[in-house]
């Protein structure tokens, strides 16, 4: 397949494909925070996580395939990401977990598949073990569930580099605290090098259909990691996405498409 934006040039000049006319959007006040979301489509209920320091917006290369293949699809900007604000308390994926359930219980939704990119996959996986029953399945991208998974980066690195210039346009944009980005950077980060903490018996208990999806180039998470959450997670299987990074919805959206929706297809029929 084609490359559609590998070195992420594209995303940092543009950023992903613009989102159509939500059906409904809105806040959701919960726990100290206005939390933002929005849906498209109709069908069986998806929620669209993204990563840290990102917002709902870089999921704009999924959310049609998604609509078009019948099913309603949710985005939620995580707790002082995005649109949403947050309060004085450190961040945290448990947090930022509840403020998804808060969502599913505004929008009346019992059940739903939870898709997480790095960030988001932990919050999807934390409300998996938190709420169960409302979790119809986790597809798990890019993201680890203890500080061992985290690989270091000792070298500049000109992708990660346009990543973060694209994050920080996006941030003044939408955030009510728009000249905050350097604080807002620091707390996502302290939580990013001290959380998740999940042991292996903690991960054992999850009893949802999970996939870990893995990408042949990850910048930040070891394919080790990924193995032994596929291992230890009753329900789990693994899946490698050949030549992309931690950037694989935005570097080959179709490639990307085609895992997520062969896992929805399995686990919503």
């Amino acid at each position: 397949m084609d490359a559609y934006d590998d070195d992420l040039r594209k995303f940092e000049a543009q950023g992903a494909a613009p989102l159509a006319a939500a059906n409904d959007q809105g806040y959701v006040e919960h726990d100290g925070a206005r939390i933002w979301y929005a849906t498209y489509g109709f069908g069986s209920p998806v929620i669209l996580l993204h990563g840290g320091l990102g917002h709902s917006g870089n999921w704009g290369y999924q959310v049609p395939p998604l609509v078009k293949n019948g099913y309603l699809v949710i985005l939620v900007d995580s707790r002082g990401h995005g649109r949403s604000t947050r309060d004085a308390r450190p961040y945290m994926y448990e947090l930022m977990a509840s403020d998804v359930l808060a969502v599913m219980d505004v929008l009346h939704l019992e059940k739903a598949a939870l898709v997480g990119w790095s960030d988001g996959a932990t919050i999807a996986l934390v409300l998996a073990m938190t709420a169960p029953t409302r979790v119809a399945g986790v597809f798990f991208f890019g993201c680890n569930m203890d500080p061992s998974g985290v690989k270091q980066i000792t070298e500049p690195h000109p992708l990660l580099d346009r990543c973060l210039a694209r994050h920080r346009q996006d941030y003044a944009r939408l955030s009510a605290t728009p000249d905050q980005f350097g604080t807002f950077v620091e707390a996502v980060s302290l939580m990013m090098r001290t959380q998740p903490n999940c042991s292996g018996p903690d991960l054992a208990k999850i009893g949802v259909p999970v996939v870990i999806v893995q990408s042949e180039h990850d910048e930040f998470i070891k394919r080790e990691h990924a193995e032994y959450l596929a291992r230890t997670i009753p329900q789990a299987e693994l899946m490698i996405l050949d030549g992309v990074s931690h950037f694989a919805p935005l570097q080959r959206p179709e490639q990307f498409n085609s895992a997520l929706l062969a896992f929805l297809s399995k686990t919503l029929s």
